[in-house]
C-alpha cells in the first residue's frame, strides 16, 4: 500500500532516492550475507576434519595413558602436578563485521615437564605429548564451531533486514513513487485541460 505522501515534486525526488538506496541496501545485504555463507560453509566442513582427527587423538592418549598407569602405577599423584592451563590468547579477525574468534597456545620455549624423570618413563611422556595434541585440538574446535555460531547468527540477522527491504520498504516506496507521479501526471492533465478550455475562451473572444 502506498504513502499517501503529499503529491509534489519534491516528495517524488526524496521518494525516488529513497527507493534507490533501499535497493542498494539490499544488494549490499545479500551479497553480505553469500559471504558469510561461503565462510561459515568452509568452517563447517573444517570441523568435521578437526571433528575426525579429535576423536583419534583423544583414542590415542586415553590408550597412552592407561599404558603409563600399567607400567607405572596409578599416574594420580603427578596429575597433581600440571599447573592450571593459561596458555590460551583470544584475539579476534572481523569478516564482514562479525568478530571471529582466534585461539592461539603459546608453548614457551617447547614441552616442559611438571614431572621429575626419575620416577617416571618415557611412556609417560608419550602420553603427555598425545594429551598436548588433544588441547591444540580442542582449542582449534572450540574456534571453529564459535565462528559458526557467530557467522549463523550474523547471516538469520543479515536476511531478516535484507527481506525487510525486499518485501517491505522497497514496495513501499515503490507504491509511493508511483503514487505521487500519477498524481503529478493527473495534475498535469487538469492543468492542460484548463489552460486549452481558457485558450479556446480567449480566442472565441477575440472574433466576437
Amino acid at each position: 500500500m502506498a504513502i499517501q505522501a503529499v503529491p509534489t515534486k519534491g516528495n517524488l525526488m526524496n521518494s525516488k532516492k529513497s527507493l534507490t538506496l533501499s535497493k542498494l541496501g539490499y544488494e549490499l545485504l545479500d551479497k553480505k550475507r553469500n559471504i558469510l555463507i561461503r565462510e561459515m560453509m568452509s568452517l563447517i566442513e573444517h570441523a568435521k576434519s578437526v571433528q575426525s582427527k579429535i576423536d583419534d587423538a583423544y583414542a590415542a592418549a586415553y590408550l597412552a595413558l592407561e599404558t603409563a598407569n600399567v607400567t607405572m602405577g596409578f599416574c594420580d599423584e603427578i596429575s597433581r602436578a600440571i599447573p592450571e592451563e593459561d596458555s590460551l590468547t583470544l584475539n579476534y579477525r572481523s569478516v564482514m563485521g562479525v568478530e571471529i574468534p582466534i585461539i592461539s597456545i603459546d608453548e614457551g620455549d617447547g614441552l616442559e615437564l611438571n614431572y621429575g624423570l626419575y620416577t617416571t618413563n618415557s611412556i609417560l611422556d608419550d602420553a603427555q605429548q598425545k594429551f598436548m595434541e588433544v588441547k591444540h585440538l580442542t582449542a582449534h574446535l572450540a574456534e571453529i564451531e564459535n565462528s559458526v555460531y557467530r557467522l549463523a547468527h550474523a547471516i538469520s540477522t543479515t536476511q531478516k533486514r535484507a527481506n525487510a527491504l525486499k518485501n517491505i520498504m522497497i514496495p513501499k516506496f515503490e507504491d509511493t513513487v508511483k503514487y505521487i507521479t500519477d498524481a503529478l501526471d493527473e495534475k498535469d492533465r487538469e492543468e492542460f485541460s484548463r489552460l486549452k478550455v481558457i485558450k479556446k475562451q480567449k480566442n472565441q473572444q477575440e472574433q466576437n
